[in-house]
């Protein structure tokens, strides 16, 4: 599983080091033919990491219950992420990889509820969720990329 751990944290780095020259505004806009921004993408994989790994282990999200109803899969931005918001995600974006590395060797993760992605692949552990967390966290960087073009 260090492999795993170790793309999860080397791509939410590359997300951040894509975004550092982006305005606030740029990071709010949805550009015409999108339903989301690039804000809505890191909140979305912040809460996508939680619920995959943690909430389906039965365990306790290490982010707050309204962030998870904002950025939750089939939710869209109705409102600007602030410039705090922001930083928090961003802060965020580094500490829960290593929390979850933490914990993972720590022995924490005893149960998981099966769950069937919107891909129809169905997750039966936390290793499996691990897995798939990267996969989804590489298409979201490439709408990341897309975004950035026409913002």
């Amino acid at each position: 599983m260090h492999k795993q751990f170790d793309i999860l944290l080397k791509s939410r780095q590359l997300i951040l080091k894509i975004i550092e020259d982006l305005s606030m505004a740029q990071i709010n806009k949805i550009p015409k033919g999108f339903n989301n921004n690039i804000a809505w993408n890191l909140g979305h994989l912040l809460v996508t990491q939680q619920l995959l790994c943690y909430k389906f282990s039965h365990l306790e999200c290490e982010i707050n219950k309204s962030v998870i109803e904002k950025f939750k899969k089939g939710t869209a931005p109705s409102f600007k992420v602030s410039k705090e918001e922001l930083n928090a995600f961003k802060k965020q974006f580094l500490q829960l990889p290593t929390l979850l590395t933490e914990n993972y060797k720590n022995g924490i993760f005893i149960e998981y509820s099966p769950y069937t992605t919107s891909i129809n692949v169905t997750l039966n552990s936390i290793e499996d969720a691990i897995e798939f967390n990267n996969y989804h966290e590489g298409i979201h960087l490439g709408i990341i990329l897309q975004l950035k073009k026409l913002v």
